[in-house]
């Protein structure tokens, strides 16, 4: 299972003071000594995090393949094409949301996407899509000729939280409560037979096929141990892991997670 390792928040913690530290570029060789496969990165329109110099200097520097999520508006994606990363993960994006709430909605924004599509392979950029999990996505994703397309797993990842954790009822992303426990584990159980059959499908279908989103040390082994999955982008909980154990070790960690 491959790891992608998202150091967006690297640059929140920069961005919350508005100073030069801590600088995401540091965190390229200690994410290749610690056996990320990939480094991924999301430049927002509205700049809350990553900056356009941090992509382009990230992008130019790294060992490892990057990833670039961005929003599929024409700013973002002349940018992508002229940093040229490996590959664009192409996002939905809103404004006042604290982190990426659902997939892209692929049905009914085909013409645009398509467009933007073509202008990165043009460009000999991969393209992922980040999709919410659903057969209908998958094949629209198919129908757009994307190499890749990655599941929204913020629905697995809420659940989880809410059978094994005990988060505050005002918590942003948990949209239901009070569940009686033998219902959340069975929604659970369908949600990862969701993702598992559908991952299957798309590899059917000649998609690669990655997930992210809300995984974390407690949550990940489920996820990776769906075998037609053969990627994950994890960065918030890594972050957050590397304050107590430093950055290096938080991969590993990882990393170990993912080896089963």
């Amino acid at each position: 299972m491959l790891l992608g390792v998202n150091i967006d928040h690297i640059a929140v913690l920069r961005e919350a003071r508005k100073v030069a530290d801590p600088d995401p570029l540091d965190a390229l060789s200690i994410c290749k000594r610690a056996g990320a496969d990939q480094i991924t990165i999301h430049l927002r329109e509205d700049r809350r995090h990553m900056q356009d110099m941090d992509a382009k200097h990230i992008i130019a520097l790294s060992s490892l393949p990057v990833n670039l999520e961005c929003a599929i508006s024409a700013e973002m994606i002349d940018i992508a094409c002229d940093f040229r990363p490996h590959r664009v993960t192409l996002v939905p994006e809103k404004r006042e949301e604290v982190t990426t709430e659902g997939g892209l909605a692929v049905i009914g924004e085909q013409p645009k996407l398509k467009e933007a599509i073509q202008r990165l392979q043009n460009e000999e950029i991969e393209v992922s899509l980040f999709i919410d999990p659903s057969l209908e996505a998958v094949k629209a994703s198919v129908d757009l000729g994307v190499e890749w397309i990655e599941f929204h797993t913020g629905k697995y990842a809420n659940i989880y939280a809410m059978l094994y954790t005990n988060l505050p009822k005002t918590h942003h992303s948990i949209k239901a409560l009070d569940f009686p426990r033998k219902v959340l584990q069975q929604m659970l159980k369908d949600e990862l037979s969701n993702l598992r059959l559908l991952a299957t499908e798309a590899k059917k279908l000649n998609l690669r096929v990655a997930a992210g989103h809300g995984l974390n040390m407690q949550n990940v082994k489920e996820i990776a141990n769906i075998k037609s999955i053969e990627e994950l982008n994890i960065g918030q909980s890594i972050i957050a892991r590397s304050v107590y154990t430093g950055l290096e070790q938080a991969i590993v960690d990882m990393k170990e997670l993912l080896r089963g």
